[in-house]
């Protein structure tokens, strides 16, 4: 009998719950012995109230029970969060709501896919766009500065004394120069990931974070872990972007970074010590939103637990692995 209820369209339940309170107050004036007089008294007066109040509590339970499926739609609609997608609707056992709800789900259906697409398409360009600025800073800036350094040895024997100090001076300068254009190269192109692949990119990472940002780093990274090119590039993207604010924000003492494959499902996991982050850090931060982006790029979740002082744990996870081979271009197995 219950379950044939929820099945009631919506109309037919609200008009059930009306017509329940209707018989309860035909019910009450027929067979109470209660009397109104005119005027009324008192005495019935107080009556006819406490009546009314049953009548309403009657009347509030009901509604709230048939109206209970749209609540919990317009909850799932509040809650859906555009960067962390797969939540749906129930379907409940009314059509009419139940349309409602398949509406809804076949638009987040919609949306997140044009979602993901366009995501994808804005990332490929971005990613394109940092290898063509590698490329010029490598072989235009680099080249130059690398002129520089050798201009600076053949002036050093002609050069005089008292002029010597300022010499060390530039070709110092030159150095340092040449070496940051090289690291922001490496940084915005990983030839490390491209060449040798995620599980050397991953120690590369690890080992320039540690020189840079002078933290001690526990690395534990599994190899053998076959993932499309674009999981490992969304994979090595989230972990250089979680290790430069752990470097610029965090003030850390010690950084656990690991990569494991659990149940069939890839999982990076970054943890700091340092000083942690407010949830309006959290909700603001480019950054973050940036590595939420790319995690929603290949279907994987991305969570971020941090309070203020307890240091933050970013965890990415990844959707389970087919078991079947892949062919060449869909995997990129470590070398």
């Amino acid at each position: 009998m219950r379950s044939r209820l929820k099945t009631l369209p919506l109309f037919w339940r609200l008009f059930a719950v009306n017509a329940v309170v209707l018989v309860l107050a035909f019910a009450g004036l027929v067979l109470a012995p209660v009397t109104v007089s005119a005027p009324v008294a008192a005495s019935e007066l107080v009556v006819l109230a406490a009546g009314l109040v049953c009548l309403l509590a009657v009347d509030v339970m009901l509604l709230r029970r048939a109206l209970s499926p749209l609540e919990e739609l317009a909850d799932t609609m509040r809650r859906h969060d555009p960067l962390a997608p797969g939540a749906r609707a129930d379907v409940p056992g009314d059509p009419e709501l139940a349309a409602l709800a398949n509406a809804f789900n076949d638009m987040l259906d919609r949306l997140e896919t044009e979602r993901r697409e366009s995501a994808r398409q804005a990332l490929t360009l971005q990613e394109a766009e940092r290898l063509r600025i590698a490329r010029e800073l490598h072989d235009e800036v680099g080249q130059t500065l690398t002129g520089v350094m050798l201009q600076v040895e053949g002036l050093a024997g002609a050069i005089p004394d008292e002029l010597r100090d300022q010499l060390d001076v530039l070709r110092e300068t030159a150095r340092h120069g040449t070496e940051e254009v090289r690291r922001i190269a490496r940084r915005l192109r990983p030839e490390a990931l491209e060449e040798l692949g995620l599980h050397s990119a991953m120690a590369a990472l690890a080992t320039g974070f540690e020189q840079q940002a002078r933290t001690p780093l526990d690395r534990r990274v599994a190899t053998g872990l076959r993932l499309s090119r674009e999981q490992e590039l969304v994979v090595y993207r989230v972990a250089q972007e979680a290790l430069t604010n752990v470097a610029r924000h965090a003030a850390a003492t010690h950084v656990d970074l690991g990569l494991q494959c659990e149940d069939g499902r890839t999982i990076l996991t970054i943890r700091d010590d340092g000083r942690g982050m407010s949830p309006e850090s959290l909700r603001s931060s480019n950054g973050i939103r940036g590595m939420r982006e790319r995690a929603m790029l290949i279907g994987a979740s991305l969570a971020i637990d941090s309070r203020p002082g307890l240091g933050t744990e970013v965890r990415l996870t990844l959707p389970p692995t087919p078991r079947a081979d892949d062919s060449a271009e869909d995997s990129n197995p470590d070398r």
